[in-house]
């Protein structure tokens, strides 16, 4: 039996199962299995034969961050990169027109950010049809995914790509579930949570745990709501991401109203000022300027940073990994700064976008 047959078995019995206290268990080692072998699917797409990797879909990381072009083929995503970055994609009017994954970069604010023109998927890609587990499993990888679609059937397309993509893991839109595993060396299976548990019970957990074999660890859930796809999600390092559906469109009253949307004409070249600064604001960056002492900042290098990981630490670290054991304090200017005329912090302290640090060394 085939790995996509053996999920879609799995599948057609969790259908079958009415979920109740007796059931949950059995529940929860079903949705761990799909898990692993969706996982196992995306895994194997660049070795197995017949619709295999091939050569270009492998993308070496470059810049601060990553933006993937995820379509249905022929939708502009060619068309789109090639104009925000100058790399030339083959662009024509017929389908799978790009063949293998193409990147570049565009500098954005001062910084360096990859974008990559992925091959155009098709419906069922999640179940192996067409190299969609390979456009898939470059996709899992980026920070941040354009679903670009057709003006003539947005919500349509849309519904489909979210599918496609929810199916091996990729969560759109949605925050990292508030859940902790520790794994420890004894002491068997401990869970504690600070809030009332009502789509996860400690069956379904355990089973989760089971099938991972995860026999000792500690696991916390800080957050209502969560559910055994959410532990799941954290066991498995699923990617939580946002998106951006970049449509070329002719009714813009009525595609605004569509959810994290930005309808754009990649050949008019119209509202990718609104795009960049949705991207921007998605990938939710920070930017850092170096202030040498006695000279004025300098405005034209920033050091980028994700806005979980701004401290100065991790400002240091982005410039040398010495540097942070050299730090005497840092003077910093800007919205972190209580004061105007700068504060003197450590390494801990947390920067905001466009602050300015000057460093001091022991």
């Amino acid at each position: 039996m085939t790995t996509v047959q053996k999920i879609k078995e799995i599948e057609d019995e969790m259908a079958r199962t009415q979920k109740n206290k007796a059931t949950s268990y059995h529940l929860g080692l079903l949705k761990a299995k799909l898990a692993k072998l969706r996982r196992e699917l995306l895994t194997s797409a660049g070795t197995s034969g017949g619709g295999g990797g091939g050569p270009g879909f492998d993308v070496a990381r470059t810049g601060i961050a990553s933006v993937g072009f995820v379509g249905f083929p022929s939708v502009g995503k060619s068309t789109l990169m090639s104009k925000l970055t100058g790399t030339h994609s083959e662009v024509a009017a017929y389908e799978f027109t790009t063949l293998t994954s193409v990147p570049g970069t565009l500098r954005l604010h001062g910084s360096p950010i990859q974008i990559i023109d992925l091959p155009g998927i098709i419906e069922g890609a999640k179940d192996g049809r067409g190299r969609g587990r390979q456009v898939i499993a470059v996709a899992r990888t980026c920070n941040l995914i354009f679903i670009v679609l057709d003006v003539l059937k947005p919500l349509h397309d849309k519904q489909i790509l979210e599918n496609e993509l929810e199916g091996f893991g990729i969560r759109l839109n949605k925050k990292p579930p508030n859940i902790t595993v520790r794994k420890k060396d004894k002491g068997g299976i401990a869970i504690t949570n600070t809030v009332p548990l009502t789509n996860i019970d400690h069956e379904e957990i355990k089973a989760v745990l089971s099938e991972y074999r995860l026999a000792n660890c500690d696991v916390a859930i800080r957050e209502p709501g969560c559910t055994a796809d959410d532990l799941v999600d954290v066991i498995e390092g699923n990617r939580v991401l946002n998106k951006i559906d970049a449509i070329s469109i002719e009714e813009l009253d009525l595609l605004y109203k569509i959810p994290h949307s930005v309808p754009v004409s990649s050949k008019e070249w119209l509202n990718i000022d609104e795009l960049l600064d949705a991207l921007w604001k998605s990938l939710d960056l920070v930017r850092v300027y170096t202030k040498p002492r006695g000279l004025a900042p300098d405005y034209t290098q920033p050091v980028v940073l994700k806005r979980q990981k701004a401290t100065v630490e991790d400002f240091c670290n982005a410039i040398h990994k010495e540097i942070a054991k050299q730090l005497k304090y840092a003077v910093v200017w800007g919205t972190s700064a209580k004061h105007s005329r700068g504060q003197k912090v450590g390494l801990d302290h947390v920067l905001q976008d466009e602050d300015v640090v000057h460093i001091v060394k022991k």
